[in-house]
């Protein structure tokens, strides 16, 4: 029934020319779902400090100020549970993805005390590039619209390719590109060999094998080869499954 508002928005985007024009139309959006309010939050892969992004919402003042104030993005219960699911989530599903601590359901409830009750998120993630979440959100004394889950789905995906592309226009920063040496020598080591092992595994020197890990920290601008391990997978230029199907096997 409400499948129409994701072709009007999406008709709607290809005019959306800045941020304040997306927002606005997120918000009028969100309002015909049945929803009281909006969040799009877009991280740009970046080693700047000052890396670009976008962050839009029509969130309370109140929650807004605390959430900022204690900075609490790094221990956001919604924001672990993005990375357990391909798919939009309801905040009362969030412990069927992630354990909840006690600290978690304090911030949520903080969150409804400030005028946040329930939620539809939208997560997306892309190797190399950055990740977002598009989420929509009712007041304490209100229900979750879910039948129209499936089309705040559409309309949370059309919205970060939106963002996506107005981001898109502000970076200019190119992922860091390993030899294939040097990808050989890091999977090894992230499967859990040592530099002496990878080097036996393809019979190669220990000291090639240093060489190559210290060259591929420096392309990374990383100290450490756990670092590297987890931007390497960030980027996509190694995957979860190379690592567990080979411990799988062997």
């Amino acid at each position: 029934m409400y499948a129409y508002l994701a072709e009007e928005f999406a008709t709607e985007l290809i005019n959306v020319r800045s941020d304040t024009e997306l927002d606005g139309a997120l918000k009028q959006v969100s309002r015909r779902l049945g929803f009281d309010h909006f969040a799009l939050s877009l991280e740009m892969r970046s080693t700047s400090c000052e890396a670009p992004g976008l962050l839009l919402h029509d969130y309370p003042d109140e929650w807004a100020k605390v959430y900022i104030a204690f900075d609490l993005a790094g221990q956001d219960p919604v924001r672990r549970a993005c990375d357990k699911t391909i798919i939009g989530f309801a905040w009362d599903w969030i412990d069927e993805l992630v354990p909840l601590t006690r600290g978690d359901r304090q911030m949520l409830n903080v969150g409804r005390e400030c005028g946040i009750g329930n939620g539809y998120t939208v997560p997306r993630h892309l190797p190399g590039i950055g990740r977002g979440t598009c989420t929509f959100a009712v007041r304490p004394d209100r229900e979750l619209p879910r039948r129209r889950f499936a089309v705040a789905e559409v309309i949370g995906t059309l919205a970060l390719s939106c963002a996506l592309g107005l981001s898109s226009e502000r970076l200019d920063e190119k992922v860091p590109s390993l030899t294939d040496r040097q990808r050989e020598c890091l999977l090894w080591v992230a499967r859990g060999k040592t530099a002496a092992e990878t080097a036996m595994i393809l019979e190669i020197s220990t000291e090639t094998v240093i060489q190559h890990l210290k060259m591929a920290r420096e392309r990374y601008q990383v100290h450490c080869k756990q670092s590297l391990v987890v931007a390497a997978l960030f980027d996509g230029l190694i995957g979860f499954a190379d690592i567990i199907r080979w411990r799988d096997v062997g």
